[in-house]
């Protein structure tokens, strides 16, 4: 699989481990916002270091063919931080042929539909590139804004999953958003 792809107006890209001042970046500027919606983070979460590591599992996972994250940058931009990732992870290969799909979006870019966009790319990657079946979003019921993304995507609600992740302290329910690839024999 490429590591670069683009649509109308972004560009979705694995980043390489000497990129890690990016994504520490990235996080920092939206620790706040994040918050609600993520896993409580360790101390030297923020650090480069620690992203460098990151990007480096990333870059080991992404060649053995069982996960994939993609780092959102606006086409023709000044801004030059990424504005999000899209991310497949535990791709499942074999009778399952299945994924999951995890995302996340500068506060200062929603509402813009450019993740609609990435996911729209990135399901057509899993599904068309990687030849995968199944690809699931887990969200929690109050995400509300996400729930909609998902949906414009042609993801449907399959149920809910009491205490399913914990999420910034608390396990949380979480919605299994899923849709699957008709077109796989």
């Amino acid at each position: 699989m490429k590591k670069v792809f683009n649509t109308e107006r972004l560009i979705l890209k694995v980043l390489e481990p000497r990129e890690a001042a990016l994504v520490a970046a990235y996080y920092k500027r939206n620790k706040t916002f994040l918050e609600p919606w993520e896993h409580k983070k360790a101390p030297g979460f923020f650090d480069v270091e620690n992203h460098r590591l990151t990007l480096k599992l990333e870059e080991e996972g992404f060649l053995r063919g069982d996960m994939v994250r993609f780092w959102i940058f606006v086409k023709h931009s000044d801004h030059e931080l990424p504005i999000g990732s899209i991310s497949l992870t535990n791709i499942i290969r074999g009778v399952f042929k299945s994924c999951f799909l995890g995302y996340k979006l500068d506060y200062e870019y929603e509402g813009r539909g450019y993740m609609t966009e990435a996911i729209q790319k990135v399901v057509e990657v899993a599904f068309k590139e990687l030849k995968l079946h199944r690809i699931e979003a887990n969200i929690m019921p109050r995400n509300h804004k996400s729930m909609r993304t998902v949906e414009k995507n042609g993801f449907v609600n399959e149920g809910l999953a009491r205490k399913y992740l914990k999420i910034n302290g608390i396990w949380e329910d979480h919605y299994h958003m899923v849709i699957l690839n008709e077109a796989l024999e």
